[in-house]
């Protein structure tokens, strides 16, 4: 597909979700106001009597022409977006700011994008300024000009895009290791509203196709993920360790940055408030509306990392299994980072609500009666700091640099 013919199909498809979804929340206002309407015509006709049903049916009818021509011009606008010329510039999704936009969307409905082919779904792939690398020889070399055998493996959070790793506009942590250790930055995206185990085997195949193509022998991988992207990296491990990947035998160490292994209060807070919202007419169209929340969203309520955690399963029941123990994969070092958005982890606001996303014993993959592997002194954690202060922050850089070079081999004045 060129570049013009990305752009074209990108912004028609933005342009028509957006006024489908516009309409999709004015039917939906609609069907509140309708069920709210009801109950006071209700309670006031036993005082007015009959005269009630007369302004009853005049508010209706006013209401539902309303509503009706609302929606009949959203529909005549997405048809219109046929005729609009859209081939100058270039395409969102090759962009940082269109980037930002389709990392929001996908992690917001991504599975219904997968579903329905949509252009603005976000397929794995290796990024560079945006623009996608092909999975060849040619194109690896010409994306990566200085390839070297140690690759560093990025994935993004829910939600976002390669671009987050920018955060503050300073060099990414990629950027510093090429030039503190010589390590080559490989940044992925990928569609963070699919289930995790998809995007784990999605990860797989993209890392045993770089292995092999790669312009230099890889002879080290290491991979680091933010949130979610922590997640996927270990159901990727998973997912190739059981079909016996030559890749996984390279990689040296996982790096989990505010992953939540033990799943995050946000998705279970959803999860109830949508089950409790669809218990009553008047909430149902917002209970409706949640329960439209992407695979990937759901999967946060135990950190989901298998198929077996979600097929059979029903996805909107009050009570969810656990998911699977996954184990680590063996002979790598597996890294993590936690924060608190207090100084102290121990301050009571620090235990509650951790990053402000994910609590640190999800982080740390520990819990009474849950744990995940990961050892203690393998850790970092960094207080007052909040969860997006993960993707670039100088101490955790410092100590990430001094825990994939020996300490006699970091540059002159670092410490590990």
């Amino acid at each position: 597909m060129t570049a013009t013919t990305t752009r074209e199909s990108e912004l028609r498809a933005l342009t028509d979700l957006g006024l489908y979804e516009a309409g999709a929340a004015t039917r939906g206002v609609g069907a509140m106001h309708r069920v709210i309407a009801g109950g006071v015509f209700r309670m006031l006709r036993p005082v007015l009597g009959s005269s009630v049903d007369t302004a009853r049916m005049v508010h209706d009818a006013v209401s539902e022409g309303t509503y009706n021509s609302i929606t009949a011009a959203l529909d005549a606008g997405r048809s219109a977006a046929d005729h609009v010329p859209w081939s100058e510039g270039r395409a969102p999704s090759h962009t940082p700011r269109g980037a930002v936009l389709l990392g929001i969307l996908n992690g917001l409905i991504g599975d219904e994008l997968d579903t329905a082919d949509s252009p603005l779904t976000a397929d794995m792939s290796i990024r560079v300024d945006g623009w996608p690398v092909s999975l060849d020889a040619e194109s690896l070399r010409d994306g990566f000009p200085d390839a070297g055998g140690h690759v560093v493996v990025f994935l993004h959070g829910l939600m976002e895009s390669e671009f987050a790793w920018s955060l503050g506009e300073q060099p990414t942590y990629g950027e510093r290791l090429t030039d503190d250790i010589g390590a080559t930055e490989v940044q992925v995206r990928y569609n963070t509203g699919r289930h995790i185990s998809e995007n784990g085997r999605a990860l797989a195949d993209l890392l045993d196709a770089l292995v092999l193509l790669w312009p230099t022998p890889v002879t080290r991988l290491t991979l680091i993920g933010h949130s979610m992207g922590g997640l996927v990296v270990r159901s990727a491990c998973h997912a190739a360790d059981q079909r016996g990947d030559y890749w996984t035998g390279l990689v040296s160490e996982t790096v989990c940055l505010g992953t939540p292994h033990l799943g995050a209060p946000l998705a279970r807070g959803v999860h109830l408030a949508t089950n409790a919202l669809n218990r009553t007419p008047v909430t149902r169209p917002i209970g409706s509306l949640l329960r439209r929340r992407s695979a990937g969203v759901r999967d946060l309520f135990h950190g989901s990392l298998t198929d077996d955690d979600w097929i059979g399963h029903d996805p909107d029941a009050w009570s969810q299994p656990p998911g699977a123990d996954v184990p680590l994969l063996a002979g790598a070092r597996h890294l993590f980072v936690t924060a608190t958005i207090t100084r102290d982890p121990d301050h009571p606001v620090g235990r509650l609500l951790g990053d402000g996303l994910v609590l640190a014993p999800s982080g740390r993959g520990q819990h009474t009666r849950q744990r995940r592997g990961l050892k203690f002194q393998e850790g970092f954690h960094i207080g007052n700091a909040h969860h997006f202060t993960l993707l670039n922050d100088d101490a955790i850089y410092e100590w990430l640099l001094g825990h994939l070079i020996p300490r006699k081999e970091l540059p002159p004045g670092r410490s590990s």
